[in-house]
């Protein structure tokens, strides 16, 4: 019998799903809060980052909540860094990321060369939660991303698909379940492992010549599993544990991506390598 922990938690993940497809937008028409410091159009990159910084958020996420702690850390360290939402459903507000990846790759083209042409910028470097840190790959690939991004920070991202704590594995059991879900929540529908998106985007190798790649995971992740399928191949890749640059850190796949100055500290030496510092966890206090 699996232990409760491994039920619950997908379970969790699985309701949560559940609410964000079926709350009336009625009941939530606020947007989410404009973002403080970030998504300014006059910020010019400097000298020191001449890069202007995308920010992709995950399942469920959006380009102001996903970025609360990650946002305000790399502009205080003097990048111009910007955040779009993808993924909407008609009617669902608030949760994004939840369309079909292929088409929010497109979105994200659309929102580089809205950043490059309003920064001057000849490239910019994105970093990506979850889906976030998947989806830019189809754009590098097959949607001419690779002549515009230097390097793709993915934050636990879904590479290689996930098997949910094993959760995916039961749906054969549900008939109809797999279509139900590729019909209302196409996105995770994509994410499974061996989806036939998955199977197209990682046809011929993880990486483009060009981009530099970055992965950071933590081995307590339940929602993209196993971890190790986070992992890149290829030239001018680094996977980064996150248990291996500070053993204290409990991060789980939301905590990395939301509130992990460990997990951050790596981000900015991803993006600035040349003036990268140590990664311990004694970066939580920096």
């Amino acid at each position: 019998m699996l232990p409760w922990k491994r039920v619950l938690r997908p379970l969790a993940a699985l309701l949560l799903t559940a609410a964000a497809v079926t709350v009336p937008a009625t009941t939530a028409q606020a947007a989410a809060a404009p973002s403080a410091g970030w998504n300014d159009y006059s910020c010019k990159p400097s000298a020191a980052h001449p890069r202007p910084v995308v920010l992709v958020h995950g399942t469920l996420g959006n380009s102001v909540d996903n970025w609360l702690g990650l946002a305000p850390y790399l502009k205080v360290r003097g990048y111009c860094v910007f955040s779009l939402d993808y993924g909407q459903l008609e009617g669902v507000p608030f949760f994004h990321g939840l369309g079909p990846v292929e088409r929010s790759a497109g979105q994200l083209k659309e929102f580089v060369d809205k950043v490059l042409a309003a920064t001057g910028a000849a490239e910019t470097d994105v970093v990506g939660h979850s889906q976030g840190g998947m989806m830019p790959r189809w754009y590098l690939r097959f949607l001419g991303g690779a002549a515009k991004v230097n390097a793709l920070v993915g934050i636990a991202p879904s590479n290689h698909g996930t098997t949910l704590s094993g959760f995916t594995s039961l749906l054969p059991y549900f008939p109809g379940a797999a279509d139900l879900l590729a019909k209302n929540t196409p996105a995770l529908a994509d994410q499974v492992v061996g989806s036939d998106f998955l199977e197209r985007l990682n046809a011929g190798g993880d990486t483009v010549p060009g981009v530099r790649y970055t992965v950071i995971a933590t081995k307590y992740d339940e929602v993209v599993t196993p971890w190790r399928s986070q992992y890149l191949s290829g030239p001018d890749v680094r996977n980064v544990l996150l248990q291996d640059l500070c053993p204290l850190d409990l991060s789980e796949h939301v905590a990395i991506g939301l509130l992990d100055r460990i997990a951050f500290h790596e981000v900015a030496n991803a993006l600035d390598p040349g003036r990268a510092r140590p990664t311990t966890c004694a970066s939580a206090f920096e």
